[in-house]
């Protein structure tokens, strides 16, 4: 990724060293001892290991945001931003740059404790020494600005159309031509995109019993890859919900083309505006469960459970998250899915039972969704320019950030992803097959 900030020599140090080696050594109690990086900073001088990957401190911004927002979410605005910038080459990338500090962290025990007073003093000084000091530099413009009651109708509104309405062709340049913004199912790491995700799509229908004639409602439909996959494909007479104004626009027109209209219904609509009750035969939500909140969860799974008939089944495919950052840490709180929450898998599963729905099986998928985001990736970096100028280079760096640092969380056991197939059953009576048939 090629740098965006602009050198700078406000506040350039003058004595031996440069200010890399001053910043260097004012860094050092916070990260255990020698910098585990190259430093490279705005003057052109550097410090810090040749073995690691190269940091690059474009301006004095990256280093007083740095001060105003300790850790991941100032160096998050640092890096969209340009202030700050890793750059790829000499063997390393921003995934190996993000994996070897992860490591090092790790390793130098830096989750635990705080410094000692007197390096957070002697690193004011040296800021004031630098000329850093100062008011902290405005929020970069990409960043989310969501305001109003926590997961009110209109708040959630507003959170899904800072995520989901950037543009549908911004969409259409990263996922494959399904459209399916959700993990696949892949046979092998060498099948392609779109093979694996018709394959999530078959495999979801399949465990919901569809066919021709019977009811399905899509809960967060997204662009409408599972409505428009199980109509077309199994028959079923479909309505799907979104809040996301350039959803249903686009799936409204892939409806008129495929001369889907006597079987698909979009509905802009929240979860928890759907009518009908004991109507559906079938009920699916995929990724959308951790956009609710957790006070609102008990609602979301009592929508699901009202909708269906007796004896119908529900799936919902949901990430999994275990920690203190259940939002996903703050870099996605700020910059992508505001208000969005997830949990373990065995509290989703308990607080789903405890809605009224009898859990049938749950189906682990976490090895698949580093694929998934892998072929992402992949569409990314080779529509960069469009990208671009569609939405702006800070925009491509907090997505580029994004689907990195997702693929390394789901690689590296941080976050899950299940398939959870349950049925509305009272009295023990359904159609599931006993033993497991997908």
């Amino acid at each position: 990724m090629t740098t965006t900030g602009t050198t700078e020599n406000t506040g350039s140090d003058t004595t031996e060293g440069g200010v890399a080696a001053r910043l260097g050594a004012a860094l050092a109690p916070f990260v255990g001892g020698e910098l585990p990086v190259r430093l490279r900073a705005w003057d052109g001088s550097e410090t810090g290991s040749t073995d690691g990957p190269l940091v690059v401190l474009n301006t004095p911004d990256a280093v007083r945001r740095l001060l105003w927002h300790p850790g991941e979410l100032g160096a998050a605005q640092a890096y969209v931003t340009g202030e700050l910038d890793v750059p790829e080459g000499d063997g390393w990338d921003l995934d190996k740059a993000l994996t070897y500090a992860f490591a090092v962290a790790q390793e130098r025990g830096l989750a635990s404790g705080r410094p000692p007073v007197r390096a957070m003093v002697d690193a004011i000084r040296t800021g004031a020494g630098l000329g850093v000091l100062g008011r902290p530099p405005a929020a970069p413009a990409s960043q989310a600005r969501i305001k109003g009651r926590l997961h009110s109708l209109g708040r959630d509104r507003r959170s899904i159309s800072h995520h989901y309405d950037l543009s549908n062709e911004f969409y259409s340049l990263i996922l494959e031509r399904n459209m399916a913004y959700s993990c696949g199912y892949h046979s092998s790491p060498d099948q392609p995109l779109d093979e694996a995700q018709d394959a999530k799509l078959s495999l979801v229908c399949t465990k919901l019993g569809l066919e021709p004639g019977k009811t399905f409602l899509d809960v967060g439909c997204g662009w409408g890859s599972l409505s428009l996959h199980a109509a077309e494909h199994f028959g079923a007479r479909v309505v799907g919900v979104t809040i996301a104004a350039e959803q249903k626009k686009f799936i409204d027109e892939r409806i008129r083309e495929r001369g889907l209209e006597d079987l698909v219904e979009i509905r802009l609509q929240d979860y928890r505006e759907v009518p009908e009750r004991d109507h559906f035969d079938a009920v699916g939500s995929i990724e959308m469960g951790e956009h609710v909140g957790q006070k609102n969860y008990p609602t979301y799974a009592e929508v699901l459970r009202r909708s269906v008939k007796p004896g119908g089944r529900v799936l919902v495919q949901q990430m999994s998250r275990s920690g203190k950052w259940p939002g996903g840490g703050p870099f996605i709180e700020s910059f992508i899915a505001p208000d969005m929450y997830m949990r373990p898998v065995g509290e989703t599963v308990g607080m789903l039972e405890a809605g009224g729905l009898e859990v049938r099986d749950v189906h682990a998928m976490r090895e698949h969704y580093v694929l998934t985001v892998a072929g992402w990736l992949e569409r990314f970096r080779a529509n960069r320019d469009r990208l671009v100028e569609l939405m702006g280079e800070e925009v491509y760096r907090v997505w580029y950030l994004y689907l990195v640092g997702g693929a390394m969380a789901f690689r590296d056991g941080r976050m899950g992803v299940d398939q959870i197939l349950m049925v509305r059953s009272g009295d023990g009576r359904h159609d599931v097959p006993a033993v497991r048939t997908f």
